[in-house]
């Protein structure tokens, strides 16, 4: 019997998602899902929802549940992480203390300064779990979903010896968005994307072995496809290479969309899938969610149906390549570079085509990234790097250096606001980050 461990089980989408694409594949048909979470509601719901599950495929999987960490990693074969350190409003003062400063943020989870923030808050717990990881079942394959992923796997795989890359949607997601733009199959598209997690860019996109960039410039000619990614759009248009992440969050990483009322208006308002012109959306919805999170729930245990198509995440078929039926399975995931793209820094954590096979997981080798693209990725990942080190040094300096480099915050704040507007955020969340020199 292989054992699955999720470590915050009470994330409940991903939960659901990734414990139905477990139950599809016949290797894990009789595994132990143990779900781990400390707030003990969300967890019993976990239970109720992956039980749920498990019958819907009549398979003879168990399903545990535990508030203690290391208990659950006991026996551990794979291990999904979406934890984070601290609540709802930890995750507000970050964005509405730079909003003070003029910095706009409606997701703020990943990069600009309330995504370095919440790396400050979430790099010591997430390698604290790798720790437990290391002593208790040190060959578990453990893939994380928590944001800021770069910078998360940047300080995992720096400071432990664990076995672990960082899985994101929007390599997949956006692939198939494509695709449905140009009227094509998804199983008929072939892609090479690479680049940093959330800003990975589609160096080659082909619809049965053929370009397809010149399909998509053409439906940008559709006001109703353009107006669903404006940002991106922008972007590709400007560039002529695909991102991956949401225009809502890209519009927060680069300095040209949200420094100005105008342009928050022209890029921000209407097209980015997360009404990113509302401050703070993402956690707006994030409380309006947890407000109906019971009735939800009980909505979906007692009325919805369990529908077993896959999820197209891809844990289960990692987990499947690497202990499972050992099918290998090809995946982008997020790993230190060394060398896999030569225009970036060899430190950094890279969005690469990786390879999950019996013996682990395998990076492998893209080249170099576009000019123009490699400038813009090169910032964000050695940001990320310098994030990572005053970290590990509890450096304030570093700390307030990087928000300083932060393209968004350069371009809206002087040096000194932004050292003023970091003093803010140390004091505000201390809770969380503890002390920096």
């Amino acid at each position: 019997m292989r054992k699955i461990v999720f470590i915050g089980a009470g994330s409940m989408v991903f939960t659901r998602n990734l414990a139905k694409d477990l139950m599809g594949i016949e290797a894990f048909r009789d595994a132990e899902l143990c779900l781990m979470d400390t707030d003990e509601i969300r967890l019993q719901y976990s239970r109720k929802c992956v039980q749920k599950i498990v019958d819907a495929f009549q398979n003879p999987a168990r399903v545990t549940v535990t508030g203690n960490r290391r208990e659950a990693l006991k026996g551990a074969d794979g291990v999904i992480c979406t934890v984070f350190n601290g609540d709802v409003e930890a995750s507000r003062r970050e964005v509405d203390i730079p909003y003070k400063y003029g910095v706009s943020m409606n997701i703020g989870d990943t990069r600009s300064v309330g995504g370095i923030f919440r790396a400050l808050r979430n790099i010591p717990l997430m390698l604290e779990i790798c720790k437990d990881i290391e002593e208790i079942c040190p060959k578990a394959i453990f893939l994380n979903y928590t944001n800021p992923m770069g910078m998360l796997c940047s300080a995992m795989q720096k400071y432990t010896k664990v076995q672990v890359t960082g899985l994101c949607h929007s390599v997949q997601h956006t692939a198939e968005m494509l695709a449905e733009w140009i009227g094509a199959p998804m199983e008929e598209i072939d892609y090479t994307c690479a680049g940093v997690n959330h800003q990975a860019f589609y160096l080659e996109y082909k619809w049965r072995g053929k370009d397809a960039y010149p399909l998509i410039c053409e439906k940008l000619n559709d006001m109703e496809i353009w107006n669903q990614e404006q940002v991106r759009n922008e972007i590709f248009r400007q560039f002529g290479y695909y991102v991956t992440e949401s225009s809502g969050h890209n519009s927060e990483y680069c300095a040209w969309f949200r420094k100005r009322k105008d342009l928050l208006e022209k890029y921000c308002t209407h097209g980015t899938g997360w009404n990113p012109g509302l401050h703070a959306y993402s956690i707006e919805k994030r409380i309006r969610r947890d407000k109906t999170l019971s009735e939800d729930i009980n909505k979906w245990l007692l009325e919805e149906e369990v529908y077993k198509e896959p999820s197209g995440e891809y844990a289960a078929h990692i987990f499947n390549a690497c202990f499972g039926d050992r099918k290998p399975f090809l995946f982008n995931g997020n790993v230190i570079n060394e060398g896999c793209i030569p225009n970036l820094p060899g430190n950094a954590c890279v969005e690469i085509p990786m390879l999950a096979i019996r013996d682990g997981l395998k990076k492998m080798y893209v080249g170099n990234l576009p000019d123009a693209i490699a400038i813009l990725v090169n910032t964000t990942a050695r940001i990320e790097n310098l994030v990572v080190e005053a970290c590990m040094e509890r450096d304030r300096e570093k700390v307030i250096n990087a928000v300083q480099m932060d393209p968004l915050c350069s371009a809206v704040c002087s040096l000194q606001e932004i050292r003023d507007m970091c003093e803010e955020l140390f004091e505000a969340n201390k809770e969380y980050l503890g002390e920096y020199r």
